[in-house]
């Protein structure tokens, strides 16, 4: 693998095959002593501009139980708080800590953080991409499906930072994805061109109801994310109609699954019902960031 892990794209289909080959084995071996020792002595630095829980606990726990240790970086307590330039405190950090993990609004401060940087950046999230999210996913359907070659997933909502990880991931994971947005809310149409010339089937359509039928899986995440408050309104009225609910679940495979990157707004891009119901595996795939970034950092850092 490349150094960083700022974009799916930073894992060839080889790496991304033994990353989660070594998630997989990282679940079942999890609490085994011999997984303790992969990192000790050795300290990941967390900065967050943007709060999380999954995140900031996936990360931490995993370097604790790889046998590192993870500091929590708010910007606001930090001289980038203050004024310092993202490339000087990319190099203060680099002497001290054996990676980055960055949480950030703009996905290029990622970018320029690892332009300065001498030890590995991983993307916690921006606002291009969230590839983290994306290796929990695949581990996900993996496990549930037994292979992502050849599944089919519907994309339903925004098509946000998530959407783009998925997206990118779509073909060398072999899974055929459409994407039901409305039009003002669609991917970015360079990520879309990019993953079908890399050979994605990727199909970006407005009915949630095209998208849904005899899908695999039903992934939907929150229409208003930090930092868009105050498109609040104008956003719900935009995805009236692209609710995860038990009709359009129906419209999928029988023994179709729904995911969820959570948090989730109950109710609004998602029911109740759908989401504790018996075809939801949200709480695995929540689990299974954990174990993918434990691969990720011993791939990056052992």
């Amino acid at each position: 693998m490349r150094r960083d892990f700022i974009s799916v794209l930073d894992a060839d289909p080889h790496d991304l095959t033994l990353l989660l080959d070594s998630a997989a084995r990282m679940k079942r071996a999890r609490g085994e002593a011999g997984d303790r020792r992969i990192l000790a002595g050795k300290c990941l630095a967390m900065v967050f501009e943007k709060a999380s829980t999954r995140t900031r606990v996936s990360f931490e726990v995993g370097m604790e139980e790889l046998g590192g240790h993870a500091i929590f970086l708010n910007p606001n307590d930090l001289q980038l708080g203050r004024g310092e330039e993202i490339r000087d405190t990319a190099r203060v950090l680099s002497r001290y800590a054996a990676a980055v993990m960055i949480r950030a609004f703009k996905h290029g401060t990622i970018e320029e953080f690892a332009r300065y940087s001498t030890i590995p950046v991983i993307n916690g999230l921006s606002d291009r991409e969230h590839p983290c999210q994306t290796l929990g996913d695949l581990l996900t359907l993996r496990e549930h499906f037994g292979s992502t070659d050849g599944l089919s997933v519907a994309w339903i909502g925004d098509g946000n930072n998530v959407c783009h990880s998925l997206i990118l991931a779509a073909a060398m994971a072999g899974v055929d994805l459409a994407v039901a947005s409305p039009a003002r809310y669609r991917p970015d149409r360079g990520i879309v061109e990019a993953a079908r010339a890399a050979g994605a089937k990727i199909r970006v359509i407005g009915d949630p109801r095209e998208a849904a039928r005899d899908a695999d899986a039903l992934y939907t995440d929150v229409w208003v994310s930090m930092g868009e408050e105050a498109e609040r309104a104008e956003r719900l009225a935009a995805f009236r109609g692209y609710t995860i609910d038990a009709s359009l679940l129906s419209l999928a495979s029988p023994d179709a699954i729904v995911l969820h990157c959570l948090p989730a707004h109950r109710g609004e891009e998602i029911t109740d019902e759908v989401l504790e119901g018996p075809q939801s595996i949200v709480w695995d795939q929540a689990e299974n960031r954990l174990h993918t970034e434990k691969a990720l950092l011993a791939t990056l850092l052992g």
